[in-house]
């Protein structure tokens, strides 16, 4: 794996942990519809599109659950996206992969505007080109995790580079496989070992440090 160039990484339970941020934005939505979210439920939102959890937990139809999008968004624009915490190892790894000259990328769920902010807050921006960082639209469009990864590879020559992609959850491996990239599936995020190798993910992370191993020669 470590000989792999151009390498595509997840942002929510891959680079860092945005439980608390997410779980209280969503109760803070919740609580409009009287509704106690239960927080193993609630950690299944992580990695998904919003809108099909609400869907799929809370039995929301479309036009509720862009509503209920609307007032999370209240919460996590102001507070959510910063109750957040880097895992410990990531930003020593991006440092490294920049230093071995591999090409480094974002491809996530999260509204792009908000992706931007947690790599800022983090300081680990500058480990990745701000046109290399790729989300969702606010407006709930481009959720769709292939779709999201092939933006990413329509924006940059990638036909010699050997590219991989690292995420925590099946959406992340169900996206790269649908681009004939194979994936690395870590196990410190938010997805089990069944998810993902049911999924089909090439190789398995247990720890950070396995997922440097993998990925340099250090």
């Amino acid at each position: 794996m470590h000989n792999h160039n151009f390498i595509l990484f997840d942002l929510d339970g891959t680079l860092t942990d945005p439980g608390e941020g997410i779980i209280n934005s969503l109760q803070y939505s919740l609580d409009r519809y009287g509704i106690k979210g239960d927080r193993e439920i609630l950690k299944q939102f992580i990695g998904p599109p919003l809108m099909d959890s609400f869907q799929k937990y809370f039995d929301f139809d479309e036009e509720k659950a862009q509503e209920a999008i609307a007032i999370y968004r209240e919460y996590f624009a102001e507070k959510g996206v910063f109750e957040n915490e880097i895992y410990p190892g990531i930003a020593e790894l991006l440092k490294i992969l920049q230093d071995q000259g591999k090409k480094l990328a974002v491809a996530t769920t999260k509204p792009t505007v908000f992706a931007h902010q947690v790599l800022k807050y983090f300081s680990i921006d500058s480990y990745f080109k701000e046109e290399l960082v790729i989300g969702s639209f606010l407006d709930g469009t481009r959720t769709d995790k292939s779709e999201i990864i092939g933006t990413v590879l329509e924006l940059v020559d990638s036909s010699n580079l050997s590219k991989v992609m690292v995420g925590d959850r099946k959406f992340d491996v169900l996206g790269a496989k649908a681009h004939g990239i194979p994936a690395i599936g870590v196990l410190y995020g938010y997805g089990s070992i069944d998810e993902l190798e049911t999924a089909g993910a090439t190789v398995i992370a247990q720890t950070v440090a396995d997922l440097q191993r993998l990925l340099t020669d250090k």
